[in-house]
């Protein structure tokens, strides 16, 4: 989760300064704009990311839920043979 959350400070940051050089802002403008992008955007990836690897857990658990039933129902299976 850190590498999520300071790659989307890094890229709020360069948005932020983008975004003010385009409007020629005062670098005092523009660096305190850039630091609440950063700030949001840093938060923002980190939920993200965190939604994405519950989604991605979930995900995994189901697949070896559907393994294990696959399983129990081959063992059913043999055993009325």
């Amino acid at each position: 989760m850190k590498k999520l959350m300071i790659t989307g400070a890094m890229a709020g940051f360069l948005l932020g300064i983008a975004v003010g050089m385009a409007q020629s802002s005062s670098w005092n403008s523009i660096l305190w704009r850039s630091s609440v992008a950063a700030v949001v955007a840093g938060y923002l990836l980190r939920w993200w990311g965190q939604v994405w690897m519950n989604g991605l857990a979930e995900a995994y658990q189901e697949k070896l839920a559907a393994a294990e039933a696959l399983e129990m129902q081959r063992a059913a299976t043999e055993k009325s043979r």
